[in-house]
């Protein structure tokens, strides 16, 4: 399975993520829920923004993981914050936590900033789709 990246030059260069992913016919999706950044007790793990991104994006991979998949076959993210300035405050940590996870693999992304999650002390949520 393979996912072909499209981004238009003019759309310009994309930093850090996809414009559009297309997927081979055939392919199997898996739609991976909303994910925060907790642990199998469902606890936040921090309060720290950068730990719950990472403890997130792991759980995510988790998933995939757990379906036969790798994270390289992950065709999108949406993130949900409670603060973008938070996220723009801590983007280099948030990259490296993220090349952990992903390496250089940027699917097509979102990022939405929202009033609240499930846990009153989320702050992050990354939901998915992989192409398996």
């Amino acid at each position: 399975m393979s996912l072909k990246f499209i981004n238009p030059a003019s759309l310009g260069p994309p930093l850090g993520y996809s414009n559009g992913v297309l997927t081979e016919p055939g392919t199997r999706l898996l739609f991976i829920a909303g994910q925060l950044g907790w642990n199998e007790r469902q606890e936040i793990v921090s309060a720290d923004f950068v730990e719950q991104f990472d403890r997130a994006l792991a759980n995510v991979v988790a998933v995939v993981t757990e379906a036969g998949g790798r994270p390289e076959q992950i065709a999108r993210l949406i993130m949900y914050v409670t603060d973008k300035n938070e996220y723009d405050a801590h983007t280099p940590e948030i990259g490296d936590r993220y090349r952990t996870h992903m390496g250089k693999h940027f699917p097509a992304m979102v990022l939405v900033e929202v009033k609240s999650l499930l846990d009153d002390e989320a702050k992050v949520e990354i939901e998915a789709i992989a192409a398996l």
